[in-house]
Parts: C-alpha cells; structure tokens; sequence
C-alpha cells in the first residue's frame, strides 16, 4: 500500500491496482500537486467543509463515496452523476476495487455550502481502508490505514478502531482550534496502537499552525511504540507487511 500525503487531509492511497483520493483539497501550502495530476478510481470524502470537498469535482471519472447525504451536495454542485456514487454510512464495509474501505464516525461538525449554512450533511467520517476484508480473524499479512478526518479524541479509537479494525498506520489530524492538538493527537495514536503515524490537518491556516515537533515529543510521552513520520508535502510512505 502506497500512502502520499498532499497536504492538509489529503491522501491519495493506491492499494493494488486502485487508487483512492481522500479529501481532495489543494489549496494549500503542502502541495504543488494540481487536480489534473491526478486520476483517482474512487473519492472518499469524509465530511461536507469546503477545505474537504474543494476539489471533488475535478474527478467527473471516479467514483464519489461517502454519507449519502455529503455525496448527494457533492454530485449536484459540481453536475456529477448522483447514480454513480456510493452512498454508504458508519460501521459500513463498500469494496472499491481491491480495497475494502470502512467507514467510522469522527467527532466534528459537518455543515456544507458556503458559511456552512446547511448543516444537515450526516454525520462525518474517518476511513479505514484495506487490502483484506475486516474480520475478527486477526490477518498479519495485512495492510491497513486510518484516516482519521476531522475529529476530536474519541474512545472508539481505543474500544473499537484499534483492536477490531487493526489499523496499521494512521494519519490523525493535529492542528488543534478545529480538531485535536498534538497532546490529544498523541493519546489518539496511542490507542490506535498502530506502528506508524503521520499528522495532518495543520499549517494550512493561521488558527491550525503547529510545530509538529511537539505531536513527536507527546507520542514519545505516551510510552506508544509507534514511529511518527512527518511527510513534506507530496511525501509517500510505503506500507508494507513487516516494513
């Protein structure tokens, strides 16, 4: 599985033969990939704000996936086809080519337009997204990543997205004013017990400018064993089994 970070919470997650956008937004100062770079099977968007779906539009060829209610707005802004998304809700298992993409809950807002006027959009997600179908049969030969979306700690990270969806690497937002900081960012990643984490979600705005330094020193804190990995813009990371 190859993981590149484009900034702010913007993934692109290649797991075989597919690819996966996550989050496209590229007006931000991480990047200097374009849309048109870019030729994703699918597009997970993990909620309705505009610095999550800017672009989304960009990839008329690929599939939308998200709540119904985000992949609908998205579709009849940008005179998508609403037939081809897919529509799928918390705790849901969708296939997506060689992928199997999970969706869990994230604790944030999720109004959609501009000034977030409507605020019915469902509520937001984060993904994890896998080479295997998730089963209660612990599969060490897989590959498996958390994109956390935009969320503050939770105690499902502990309870349930750890030890039951077993994800191996995660990219948790740190940015702190609309999402965790890097103290709580560390504790997430803590819970998650995965081997390697990257952050996200920051620098992008004045309110969201962190050292990154610090989610270093707070993960070393909690006594995880996990290797942080702090990409520049554009970075990949290859996760593989045993790496």
């Amino acid at each position: 599985m190859e993981l590149t970070w484009h900034g702010h919470s913007t993934w692109h997650v290649s797991v075989g033969s597919t690819d996966l956008l996550i989050d496209p937004f590229f007006d931000n100062p991480k990047t200097t990939v374009e849309p048109g770079d870019l030729d994703p099977d699918y597009v997970l968007l993990t909620h309705g704000h505009d610095d999550h779906v800017a672009h989304a539009g960009e990839f008329p060829d690929a599939t939308l996936v998200g709540t119904p209610e985000v992949t609908n707005y998205v579709a009849d802004q940008h005179g998508l086809a609403a037939d081809d998304a897919i529509g799928m809700n918390i705790g849901g298992t969708v296939e997506c080519g060689d992928a199997f993409v999970t969706m869990h809950r994230a604790d944030h807002t999720n109004g959609v337009g501009s000034g977030f006027e409507v605020p019915g959009a469902g509520m937001p997600a984060g993904y994890i997204v896998s080479d295997t179908e998730p089963s209660q049969v612990s599969d060490a030969e897989s590959e498996t990543f958390y994109h956390a979306g935009d969320t503050g700690l939770m105690t499902e990270m502990r309870d349930v997205i750890g030890p039951f969806l077993e994800p191996d690497a995660a990219a948790i937002p740190v940015g702190d004013h609309f999402t965790m900081g890097p103290m709580q960012a560390a504790v997430a990643v803590d819970w998650l017990d995965v081997d390697y984490a990257f952050p996200m979600h920051y620098d992008t705005f004045p309110p969201i400018e962190v050292d990154t330094d610090r989610f270093v020193s707070e993960v070393d804190a909690t006594g995880s064993d996990a290797e942080v990995h702090v990409l520049d813009g554009d970075g990949t990371f290859e996760l593989s089994e045993g790496q």
